[in-house]
């Protein structure tokens, strides 16, 4: 089970979830990684952790001013990158460019979407997973497993009806074991999470509840 939490803008200490997440990372069976700014990525990435990018742009080399190029991700120490998170969305067409960006420089990729419909349009463009969140429960809590498993399953069967190798992932409102588990009996092969574990006291407490029942 994947387990990728992203640390959004929280004003969280990056380093310290990225050594939590290591830690439980080496303890248990699930496969965990951390998204942090663009801006911490080098020094999380120095923690050991398996470390992601929230996002890259659709561009090459070039006059590029406030874009984020694969090339320079890659180099601070990313495995892969989130695209087209609800708070950074894309056009179609950029979400390709983008996938195409990171597929040049060697980065995993995963890209979200709303609904089902959007997962298959979104598994049609070759990434190595994406991940459904309906933006009404992000942050709340609320995981979509419970709230709407449907939509789970939905996004599961859109994503093997395209291209059986895409990988899905649950997010929104991630944040116990409990959901964890509700995502992988909907078929998800991992989950995308922030605040449950950004937003903790004690991260990696957070993090061991999440993985403990895997």
């Amino acid at each position: 089970m994947f387990v990728l939490v992203n640390l959004k803008t929280y004003p969280c200490d990056a380093v310290a979830v990225a050594e939590a997440a290591r830690d439980v990372d080496a303890s248990t069976d699930a496969r965990v990684a951390v998204a942090p700014q663009a801006a911490q990525l080098e020094r999380v990435a120095e923690t050991g952790v398996e470390t992601w990018a929230q996002h890259v742009d659709p561009i090459e080399h070039g006059s590029n001013t406030g874009h984020t190029l694969a090339e320079a991700v890659a180099d601070a120490g990313a495995v892969g990158t989130l695209i087209n998170h609800s708070e950074r969305r894309l056009k179609l067409a950029d979400v390709d460019g983008a996938v195409e960006a990171a597929q040049r420089t060697g980065l995993e990729t995963v890209v979200c979407a709303n609904n089902p419909a959007q997962i298959g349009a979104a598994a049609a463009l070759g990434p190595d997973a994406v991940a459904v969140e309906p933006p009404e429960l992000i942050g709340t809590g609320t995981p979509v497993s419970q709230a709407d498993p449907d939509i789970v399953e939905g996004a599961v069967d859109a994503a093997a009806n395209v291209d059986s190798d895409v990988s899905v992932l649950c997010g929104a409102g991630i944040s116990t074991g409990e959901d964890v588990v509700a995502a992988s009996d909907l078929g998800a092969e991992g989950v995308l999470l922030a605040s449950g574990v950004a937003k903790a006291d004690d991260p990696k407490a957070a993090l061991e509840d999440l993985v403990e029942p895997l």
